[in-house]
């Protein structure tokens, strides 16, 4: 059996801070899928692990063998990509055409000394996630992927009559637009396939009044209420909650935008809650070009986009009718009260609102997500305190 190592890539996972500080960059949702999911459905009878900072080891331990494949995991998948990673002889490493790592065939004393034998490139650079902005930029092609894979050669639970389904029902291979797994309930709501597929998980709700409009993902036990507007692309995440207005969102797991307000090009991390009202701006009023703020740059970067919300990382909260300015980050463990626009970064394990920050103490922290994680029957763990201390240690830096 081969033992398949994915590998965060340092430049990249500090690109995607605030979201890899609690999980590897493989571990990121984009599509239905995260991208660990993604290799694992491509390489089949092989054992994976993942190889991360130290601090997330506990969590996310390593399978070392003798002889291992390591994959870059800010990388998507393909058949072309995963039949040269198994050509490739011991010792020797795959290159991208701009020379970036993608795979490695050898032990783990060579890898960790970048000792490879030979090397060989890739014909092509890779599709891959590298800032935070491609989680929703990406999102649209990797949810028709996702689609196509998870829904072949399978039979999708009938959709109710209560609901309108408009748009031609099939692809032109026949194959239906739209798959719903045992358990999912919808009733009432109007799906628009025009434009792509819609996946409800299994267990999933979707509530009368809501409006949903393809490419469309609602993962295992995640709710839809009652009037929501979804634009495409979006994916909910399990035992994710959502109301209101959302637009090319990609919702990673287990957080709430339960209530009316707009998010819109957006990523959100797991154990967040948006208050009642909340609004994130996604486009500036003289629509020029977006700048986000690059943990490790240190500074707001240009992005070429028009088009960017709200980045919140795990276990942050805003308040009900809280605005935030166009590509605002949030880091993990905020919360934010109160009226007016805070600034467009928050550091991790801050708490206040426009008239000024403070820091949570981790025992309040822990409090919290402790209350929070058990609405959802999970325990917050002692790998995971350890996690959030180290952290908070590396978040001082950016404040």
């Amino acid at each position: 059996m081969k033992n398949i190592i994915i590998f965060d890539d340092p430049a990249t996972h500090m690109n995607l801070l605030p979201i890899t500080y609690t999980r590897p960059i493989s571990y990121i949702r984009v599509g239905i899928t995260n991208i660990y999911e993604k290799w694992q459905y491509f390489i089949k009878d092989a054992e994976f692990s993942s190889l991360v900072d130290p601090y997330l080891m506990k969590k996310y331990p390593t399978t070392i063998t003798d002889e291992n494949y390591f994959i870059a995991g800010h990388i998507y998948p393909c058949d072309a990509l995963v039949e040269a990673i198994f050509k490739l002889d011991k010792g020797t490493a795959l290159l991208s055409p701009s020379e970036q790592l993608i795979a490695f065939r050898g032990t783990m004393e060579d890898f960790d000394k970048k000792k490879f034998t030979s090397t060989t490139t890739y014909h092509e650079e890779p599709k891959q996630l590298h800032w935070l902005y491609d989680i929703f930029l990406h999102n649209d092609e990797q949810l028709r992927l996702d689609f196509r894979r998870l829904s072949a050669g399978r039979k999708s639970q009938s959709l109710s009559p209560t609901n309108r389904l408009i748009g031609d029902h099939e692809f032109d291979d026949g194959s239906s637009k739209y798959f719903i797994e045992e358990g999912a309930s919808i009733e009432g709501a109007i799906i628009n396939v025009t434009n792509g597929p819609i996946y409800i998980g299994k267990n999933a709700t979707i509530m009368e009044g809501s409006c949903i409009r393809a490419p469309f993902a609602a993962c295992e036990h995640s709710q839809v209420n009652m009037g929501a507007k979804i634009y495409g692309a979006t994916t909910l995440g399990p035992y994710c909650k959502v109301g209101g207005e959302l637009n090319n969102v990609v919702m990673i797991g287990y957080s709430n935008k339960a209530h009316d307000g707009f998010l819109g090009n957006a990523v959100i991390g797991e154990w967040c809650n948006i208050g009642g009202g909340t609004t994130a701006s996604n486009l500036k009023n003289d629509y020029t070009e977006i700048k986000l703020w690059n943990y490790p740059a240190h500074r707001f970067l240009k992005t070429g986009l028009q088009f960017c919300g709200l980045i919140m990382g795990d276990h942050s909260k805003a308040g009900i009718n809280c605005m935030f300015n166009t590509a605002t980050v949030i880091g993990v463990g905020v919360n934010i009260h109160g009226a007016g626009f805070p600034r467009n970064f928050v550091a991790s394990f801050s708490e206040g609102s426009t008239a000024g920050f403070s820091d949570v103490s981790m025992t309040k922290f822990f409090d919290t997500a402790r209350r929070v994680m058990a609405r959802r029957h999970v325990e917050l763990s002692d790998i995971d305190k350890e996690i959030f201390m180290a952290v908070q240690a590396i978040a001082e830096g950016y404040k």
